[in-house]
């Protein structure tokens, strides 16, 4: 068995745990809306035509904000498509996703929604097909009490009170060819400057989100962040990092390490936006808003569900709808570490994304709802993960990978909530056939009274959950974690993820 040792002490901090880390993603994509959230003739439908069922899922899942309405889908978007009399509402194009956009839910709805599952909207605008003006008036329409035209129209539409939204993002993926409205990041960075200050003429207490890359692997990445922050560095509050990972082939060893990419990615992302502090003498320190993660297994998207037809424009098609391993939802564990490692940093992020489509949540139009494998190390974290993330001693053996080269076999993260006496620490073994010992040395908390584990694992590290067997994986309780003089051991199996608790 590998032995590794884990020092915990409460004096070395990393930062606050923001809420907002426990974020998710619901773009107008497949089903995520449509016969995800919302499907009128389902049995569990409520009176607005809301599923109750992904409600109460979605309530489990532990999600602080939702950004919407996208995603690629929002730089074709036309937001007032999506608001007053449903019958009166023109169904439009999506080119994004290649498929036909009803406009039945809109801002209006989804802001309704949100008081259901007790989340905070975080709004795109759209700067690909348009920009200041249509950003002025969803903003008016959306936040402004009553007396002007957009304002007053939101009161008519049956909205007397505004939806005091306070996170925007300025556009999507900027930087992606295949983005609508595709610009240099000279272009973008002066037309989102322009927007930011236009908007806080209205509102000068808005939180702004910036684009940065799509991923680190974009030709750009890095100058564009440079050359985007030189222009907006004083007028936004935050840069957006996406990044999304599969297995190539089978490669399980790399795969597993995905959060040493993540880490790297955060990293870099921080050291340039320090930079351009450091360039303008500036005061302000930009943090990072980590609005899409997620595995997603995008080769399988190219190559089975992506539509290109040019007569065939389907409303709500099943695509991306991967279903989720354990060996996913290991890996999936390992990004929400890397996340809490950089919480002095990293202080929103958002799961792309929530329901059917690369989503902890499936549904089956007129059927259940389940959880998929990745549901459970989200919700455990957003539900445990409270307080202080904790810096960590920790010493573990490596092993070698083709994409990063040697990696910790073990990764954890820890986090404190003083208030009420608890520290949890989440942890992933990444070897794919050897248990490890782990010691925790928590001599520096004081006398521990009781400790819990949960660990998410399979014998067959493929296995997931489906609508004919939706419960056949679920973290089980570990029942070797042991208490002793100064030290907590727990038993980790292979490509497993743990969450481990105790006051």
């Amino acid at each position: 068995m590998i032995s590794a040792h884990l020092t915990i002490d409460p004096h070395f901090t990393i930062g606050p745990i923001n809420r907002r880390l426990f974020g998710s993603f619901v773009e107008h994509l497949g089903r995520c809306v449509y016969d995800g959230i919302y499907e009128p003739g389902h049995e569990s439908a409520d009176e607005e035509g809301f599923r109750t069922d992904v409600i109460d899922l979605v309530r489990e899942l532990g999600v602080s904000t939702i950004r919407y309405p996208g995603g690629n889908f929002v730089s074709g978007y036309r937001w007032e498509d999506g608001v007053g009399p449903r019958e009166s509402r023109p169904r439009r194009l999506d080119l994004a996703w290649h498929s036909t956009e009803t406009n039945e839910i809109g801002l209006d709805e989804f802001t309704r929604w949100l008081t259901k599952v007790d989340s905070e909207l975080m709004y795109a605008v759209n700067l690909g097909t348009r920009g200041i003006l249509e950003a002025l008036d969803v903003l008016e329409y959306a936040n402004l009490r009553s007396g002007t035209q957009w304002s007053d129209g939101r009161v008519a539409n049956g909205h007397p009170e505004p939806h005091g939204i306070r996170m925007w993002c300025l556009g999507n993926e900027m930087d992606g060819p295949w983005q609508l409205g595709h610009s240099t990041a000279e272009e973008y960075g002066q037309l989102a400057a322009k927007t930011a200050r236009a908007m806080r003429q209205i509102d000068p207490d808005l939180e702004l989100v910036v684009c940065g890359s799509s991923s680190a692997q974009m030709p750009t990445f890095g100058d564009w962040e440079r050359v985007v922050l030189s222009h907006t560095y004083d007028d936004v509050d935050y840069i957006s990092c996406h990044a999304y990972y599969e297995p190539l082939g089978d490669d399980y060893g790399s795969f597993l390490a995905s959060g040493v990419n993540m880490d790297r990615f955060i990293d870099a992302v921080v050291a340039t936006a320090d930079h351009v502090k450091a360039v303008r003498r500036s005061e302000k320190t930009i943090d990072i808003s980590f609005d899409e993660w997620n595995v997603w297994y995008q080769s399988r998207f190219n190559e089975v569900d992506k539509i290109t037809h040019p007569t065939h424009w389907p409303v709500a098609p099943r695509l991306l709808e991967d279903s989720y391993s354990v060996l996913d939802a290991v890996v999936f564990g390992s990004l929400l570490i890397s996340l809490i490692r950089h919480a002095d940093r990293v202080t929103a992020a958002s799961l792309a994304q929530l329901v059917n489509v690369i989503a902890p949540i499936m549904t089956e139009p007129g059927g259940p709802a389940w959880r998929q494998t990745t549901f459970y190390p989200f919700s455990l974290t957003s539900r445990l993960a409270r307080g202080v993330a904790l810096e960590l001693k920790l010493d573990s053996p490596t092993y070698p990978t083709e994409l990063y080269g040697d990696v910790p076999i073990v990764d954890a993260v820890a986090t404190r909530d003083e208030e009420g006496g608890a520290t949890t620490v989440f942890i992933v073994n990444r070897s794919l056939a050897e248990e490890v010992s782990l010691e925790i040395d928590v001599l520096s908390l004081g006398q521990i009274a009781s400790a819990t584990a949960q660990t998410l694992s399979d014998d067959d590290i493929h296995a997931a959950n489906t609508l004919e067997d939706p419960e056949r994986v679920a973290p089980r309780v570990n029942s070797s974690a042991r208490i002793g003089e100064g030290v907590i051991t727990v038993t980790l199996p292979p490509v497993s993820w743990t969450v481990l608790t105790f006051d």
